[in-house]
């Protein structure tokens, strides 16, 4: 009897990775897939938090897109050693903070990592990359850079774009029929969308840029501005979580202030409240806020008249604040809130 191989297919939860791995399962291989935590994952974060996007299905696409294949997905957290990645990407950044290119080499060689595979007995690998559809990462001419450097080699196979490259092991070998796959090119959704129908697959995550915050330009302000407030570039996951919530405002160098927007921010940012000296607004309705950095009595009070600022005293002439230590100290401030005019929008981060 022949063998069944087998591929493990990285699963991002959009519709590019779910069409690659069906084509390859639809030749009778056998496939898995595998999925990476690194912190910056867009899906359901913000959803789940914001009472805004209250309506907006809050589900985690990749181990949806799994079930709809029927696979078993391996979801792996990859957070601590994707940071060099973020830190020091050997092929540079994308328009943002972005290490795509080299994302992409440290994603392959962790789903291939030639140990894991060995060991599960995996022959080969299967991403939804399409040439041209990302300016980093899926160019003709950085696709051979992936998988040399990640040591796939030949074994990595992008059935959605694979006739517009040199044959891999798996079309040289027997283990799938090339006629059978694609020579997508370009940023076009229609061929995707075609073939997805003939599947039948009618719900599937909608392109927005990518799975990951650092591919947005306001997130990516974010971080710069953590980088360069500390003096060096370096992060924690409550970090970067933190950069996904509220008003980012820096009125001096050494302090910024978060500023809840709405009921589910402030909930999310109690969590922190231990962590960072933070206020409270007592007179009004308004914004648990935080305060990061170091920030001396005079910071304090300007970062309470910026809170006061948003909250539902904005026009009165006294908002009173209760200023709370992470060492169970607080105290009470009477500021008038800051006009609007006077937060430039270089304080905004």
């Amino acid at each position: 009897m022949t063998q069944q191989r087998k591929a493990v297919a990285l699963i991002s939860g959009g519709l590019d990775s779910m069409l690659a791995a069906k084509v390859v399962m639809d030749q009778g291989v056998h496939v898995e897939g595998i999925n990476f935590y690194t912190g910056f994952c867009v899906e359901g974060h913000t959803h789940a938090i914001r009472k805004k996007d209250k309506e907006k299905q809050k589900r985690n696409n990749a181990l949806w897109t799994a079930e709809q294949l029927g696979i078993k997905l391996h979801i792996i957290d990859i957070s601590e050693e994707y940071k060099d990645i973020v830190l020091n990407p050997k092929h540079g950044y994308g328009a943002h903070l972005n290490p795509c290119l080299d994302c992409k080499i440290f994603m392959v060689n962790q789903a291939q990592a030639w140990a894991w595979a060995e060991e599960n007995g995996f022959d080969f690998i299967i991403t939804g990359e399409v040439i041209g559809q990302r300016p980093k990462s899926q160019r003709k001419e950085t696709m051979p850079i992936i998988a040399r450097e990640s040591g796939a080699d030949d074994r990595l196979l992008r059935p959605l774009c694979a006739k517009n490259l040199i044959p891999t092991l798996p079309e040289r070998e027997g283990w799938v029929n090339r006629d059978e796959l694609f020579d997508w090119s370009g940023r076009s959704r229609k061929p995707q969308y075609a073939l997805a129908k003939k599947f039948g697959f009618e719900d599937f995550a909608q392109p927005a840029g990518g799975c990951c915050f650092l591919t947005d330009a306001s997130y990516s302000k974010k971080l710069a501005d953590l980088w360069e407030a500390r003096g060096e570039r370096r992060y924690e996951l409550d970090d970067i979580m933190l950069l996904k919530v509220g008003r980012h405002i820096r009125p001096k160098p050494n302090f910024k202030v978060i500023v809840s927007r709405e009921e589910g921010e402030n909930n999310f940012l109690e969590g922190y409240r231990k962590q960072f000296p933070h206020l409270r607004i007592l007179s009004h309705g308004g914004p648990l806020s935080l305060i990061d950095g170091d920030a001396d009595k005079d910071d304090i009070a300007l970062a309470a008249r910026i809170a006061a600022r948003y909250s539902g005293g904005r026009t009165a002439d006294e908002v009173q604040v209760q200023v709370e230590n992470f060492n169970g100290t607080s105290y009470v401030l009477n500021v008038a809130p800051l006009p609007a005019e006077q937060i430039p929008a270089e304080w905004q981060v």
